[in-house]
C-alpha cells in the first residue's frame, strides 16, 4: 500500500511536471482546454482501435504510445486509477504483441478468433467485479481522487478486455464497448471533452469490432 501510494502520490506528479510544456492547451473545446499531448494521444487511440478492429499487430505498439501519453494527461486531471490503468496498458501492449504474433493453440496453431466459454466468461465478471470496489477504496485511502469508484469500474473492466483482447477472444469487444460508456460518463466530469469524443467514437468502434470479429470467428479466421 505504502509503495503503490508513494507512486500515485509523488512519481506521476513529478513526471507531469516534467511533461508540463506538452500541457499546455493549443485551443479550447466547449469551455476546456486541450493540450497538443491530448490530440497526438486522441489520434494513436483511433488508429490502435482501427488496427485492432482489423486484427493488425501494429496496433499494439501504438498502444504502448498512446497509453504513456494519456498516463500523463489523467495523471494531471487526477484521475490516477485511469493513469496508472495506462502504465499497466503498456505492460499487457507488450504482453498482447508477442500473444498475438508468437502464441499458438495447445495444437501448434497461430492463436484464432474465438470465444470464451460460459464458465470463463463467468469468471472473467467475476474477477472484475470483485476488483472494482477493492479499487476503489485504494483510489479513495490512497490519493486524492474525487471520483474513486467511478475511476476504479471502467479501469478494473480495461484490465479484463485488454487480457481478451491479448488473447483474440470476441468477448472483448462488449467488455469494451460497457468500459467506453462508462468512460463518457468520468471524462464529461472531468472537462476532457476531447477525450469525451474519442471514447464515444471507441463505443462506436467498440461495436464495428464485435460485429467484425464475429463474422471472424464464424468464419475460422
Amino acid at each position: 500500500m505504502a509503495l503503490l501510494d508513494g507512486l500515485l502520490q509523488a512519481a506521476l506528479p513529478a513526471v507531469v511536471n516534467a511533461a508540463r510544456p506538452a500541457l499546455v492547451p493549443a485551443f479550447t473545446l466547449w469551455g476546456s482546454p486541450v493540450t497538443g499531448l491530448e490530440i497526438a494521444a486522441f489520434v494513436l487511440a483511433l488508429l490502435m482501435v482501427w488496427a485492432n478492429l482489423r486484427v493488425n499487430p501494429v496496433g499494439w505498439p501504438l498502444a504502448i504510445v498512446s497509453s504513456l501519453l494519456y498516463a500523463l494527461l489523467f495523471a494531471d486531471s487526477k484521475l490516477y486509477g485511469e493513469a496508472s490503468l495506462q502504465l499497466v496498458f503498456v505492460a499487457l501492449a507488450l504482453w498482447g504483441w508477442w500473444q498475438w504474433l508468437r502464441a499458438t493453440t495447445g495444437d501448434g496453431v497461430p492463436l484464432p478468433v474465438r470465444y470464451l466459454l460460459p464458465r470463463q466468461r463467468l469468471w472473467a465478471a467475476a474477477a472484475t467485479l470483485a476488483a472494482w470496489p477493492l479499487l476503489g477504496l485504494l483510489l479513495k485511502h490512497g490519493t486524492d481522487s474525487d471520483v474513486p469508484f467511478l475511476d476504479a469500474l471502467p479501469t478494473a473492466a480495461s484490465v479484463t478486455g485488454q487480457i481478451l483482447l491479448g488473447r483474440k477472444f470476441v468477448d472483448n469487444w462488449p467488455v469494451w464497448l460497457a468500459v467506453n460508456i462508462v468512460s463518457v460518463a468520468l471524462f464529461a466530469y472531468k472537462g476532457l471533452w476531447l477525450t469525451v469524443v474519442l471514447y464515444g467514437v471507441f463505443a462506436l468502434l467498440s461495436v464495428m469490432g464485435w460485429r467484425a470479429w464475429q463474422r471472424k470467428a464464424t468464419d475460422g479466421a
